[in-house]
C-alpha cells in the first residue's frame, strides 16, 4: 500500500471567516489584526496582499501600504467555531488527522481509494466539502509524505490542488529554491550558494561534507528532504507542552502596579484555558518585552498542582518582583507549563476545593460568552 499524505491549509483564513459573515466585504483588501498602530497583521485577504501586506506585518506598515483597506480586529471565538467544523470534516474523511493550527492539518489517507476510488479523489472531495459545508476555499497538497504535501498545498493558493506523485517526487521539487525547505532561511540560502548550491536538486546532489559545514547535525536530514523523503507520521493527537497567553499593549505600562493588574487578567485568560482543557500545571513563566523590545523571561514552580486563577497569578507576580522594571513595559505574557491531565492535587486545604469551585463558576460564564466577559478585580479595582 503506497503511502498518501495529505495537507489542508485555509485560504487567508481569518479574513475569509469575516467575508463570509459579511459578503460586502468580498473583493476588497480586508486586514485582520490589532487595531493599535502597534498591534500587527493576523491575516490579509488576497486582495491586500497585492499591496505588500502580509501577516506579522506591523499594522501601522499595513496601513501605509493600504491605507483604503477595511481594517479589522481578531474575533477568535468565531474562527475558533468555524475551525472546528472544518477539522470536523477531516476527521469524517480519514482515522489520522494532525491538526497544526487552527486553519491548517495534515491526514493520513493511505488505503482511502478503497472508499473513494483514488487519493486524489480523497483531495477533492475535501476541498468540496469545505466549499459547500462551510463556506471558505481551501488549497489541497496530496504527496507521499508531509514534507513533500505541504510544499503541495503552498504551490498555487489560493483554493489550489496540487499532487507529487511518488515516482516524480524528487524530480518535481529538484528545480526549487532550497528555501523551499522548512528552516532553510536567508543565512543558510547564502551559505549554501557559496557552493553554488541553490536549487533543491543541486541540495540533493551535494557532497554531505559540504551541508555539514552549513548544517551541522542536522546535515543528514536537510538531504532527505532534498532528496523527497520524509518518514515522519501523522499523529493524530498531540499533548501540549505548555497553555499560555500574552498581550502587546497599545501603550507602555509603567511601573508594577499597572503590570500586576495585567498580570491578574492574563491569569484568568490562562487559567481558563487551562482548565477548559482538563489539565493543570507545575510551573509558571512570565514574559515581558521592554519598548526597547528587549525579551526576559522568568520561571517558577509551585509547591503544589496548578489549576486556579489565583494560584498562577501569584507566582506571576513574585516572578515580576525579580525583574527590573525602570523602562516602558511594552509585553507581557504568563505560560503554564509540566502539564497533567485531570484533577489537580493541592496542599490539602479546605480552600482548595473552595477556589476550584469559584474558577468553575466563572469558567461557564466564559464558556457561554467569551473568555473576555469576565475579570477578577484587584484591590483598587
Amino acid at each position: 500500500m503506497l503511502r498518501w499524505i495529505m495537507h489542508v491549509d485555509m485560504d487567508a483564513f481569518f479574513a475569509s471567516v469575516e467575508v463570509l459573515d459579511n459578503p460586502a466585504l468580498r473583493g476588497l483588501p480586508v486586514i485582520v489584526g490589532g487595531q493599535s498602530m502597534r498591534g500587527v497583521v493576523s491575516t490579509c485577504s488576497y486582495e491586500a496582499r497585492r499591496f505588500g501586506v502580509h501577516s506579522a506585518m506591523p499594522m501601522i506598515q499595513a496601513h501605509k501600504l493600504c491605507p483604503n483597506a477595511v481594517f479589522l480586529p481578531v474575533r477568535m471565538a468565531r474562527y475558533a467555531e468555524v475551525s472546528r467544523q472544518i477539522m470536523g470534516i477531516f476527521h469524517d474523511l480519514s482515522p489520522l488527522v494532525e491538526q497544526l493550527s487552527i486553519d491548517e492539518a495534515f491526514l493520513d489517507v493511505s488505503g482511502m481509494e478503497r472508499l473513494y476510488g483514488t487519493p486524489e479523489k480523497v483531495g477533492l472531495l475535501a476541498k468540496e466539502r469545505i466549499k459547500q459545508e462551510v463556506g471558505l476555499t481551501a488549497s489541497v497538497g496530496l504527496a507521499p509524505n508531509k514534507f513533500l504535501a505541504k510544499m503541495a498545498s503552498d504551490l498555487y493558493k489560493p483554493d489550489g490542488f496540487t499532487v507529487i506523485k511518488h515516482a516524480e517526487a524528487q524530480s518535481f521539487i529538484a528545480p526549487f529554491p532550497v528555501t523551499k525547505i522548512f528552516g532553510i532561511g536567508a543565512a543558510a540560502q547564502h551559505a549554501l550558494s557559496q557552493f553554488g548550491v541553490t536549487t533543491i536538486g543541486q541540495l540533493a546532489a551535494a557532497d554531505i561534507a559540504i551541508l555539514r559545514r552549513v548544517f551541522g547535525k542536522n546535515a543528514e536530514r536537510v538531504h532527505l528532504l532534498a532528496l523527497g523523503r520524509d518518514d515522519r507520521p501523522v499523529v493524530p493527537e498531540s499533548e501540549p507542552k505548555s497553555i499560555g497567553r500574552e498581550i502587546t499593549f497599545s501603550e507602555d505600562l509603567h511601573g508594577a502596579e499597572a503590570c500586576r493588574e495585567k498580570l491578574l487578567e492574563l491569569s484568568g485568560l490562562v487559567g481558563y484555558r487551562l482548565r477548559r482543557k482538563g489539565y493543570y500545571g507545575r510551573t509558571v513563566t512570565l514574559k515581558l518585552k521592554y519598548n526597547d523590545f528587549r525579551t526576559i523571561s522568568r520561571s517558577l514552580s509551585g509547591e503544589s498542582d496548578i489549576a486556579c486563577d489565583e494560584e498562577i497569578y501569584a507566582l506571576a507576580v513574585r516572578l515580576l518582583q525579580q525583574v527590573r522594571l525602570e523602562q516602558g513595559v511594552r509585553l507581557l505574557g504568563i505560560t503554564v507549563s509540566g502539564l497533567g491531565f485531570g484533577k489537580p492535587v493541592g496542599l490539602g486545604f479546605e480552600d482548595d476545593d473552595k477556589r476550584l469551585r469559584r474558577n468553575e463558576v466563572t469558567d461557564k460564564l466564559k464558556a457561554r460568552f467569551g473568555e473576555q466577559i469576565i475579570f477578577r478585580g484587584g484591590r483598587n479595582s
